[in-house]
């Protein structure tokens, strides 16, 4: 990829709004800095706004290696690409035995099913 072009996909990237995650590092001090959607692109600082900007230079310099190396740069997740509905068939013994579960615990059969995925992921 010629320099011009690498430099052009870069700053398509850094414009983008990609989800950080920010946590406390209870063992090192300090706080971690991830990007959920570019997965490896890590970084840290000792306060909640260095952690960011170093994060931001990680990703930077993350982005630019993916693209360097020709691999594609994951575009940033989107809840709008998702409507929370999906179809299932599951056999009737299970249908049955989720609905039995779910009246037990006093919810509905929906939310019976949302907690047991939850519970895997």
């Amino acid at each position: 990829m010629k320099t011009n072009e690498l430099t052009e996909k870069l700053n398509y990237y850094m414009k983008k709004k990609y989800r950080i995650e920010i946590v406390e590092d209870e063992d090192e001090g300090g706080f971690v800095v991830s990007y959920p959607d570019l997965i490896g692109c890590i970084s840290s600082g000792e306060t909640i706004e260095e952690a960011v900007k170093n994060g931001e230079d990680a990703r930077r310099e993350w982005t630019y290696a993916m693209l360097e190396s020709g691999a594609v740069v994951p575009e940033p997740f989107d809840a709008d690409d998702y409507s929370g509905q999906f179809r299932l068939r599951v056999p009737k013994s299970l249908h049955k035995h989720l609905a039995e579960r779910s009246k037990q615990e006093g919810i509905s059969m929906n939310q019976y099913c949302i907690y047991l995925l939850s519970q895997t992921i």
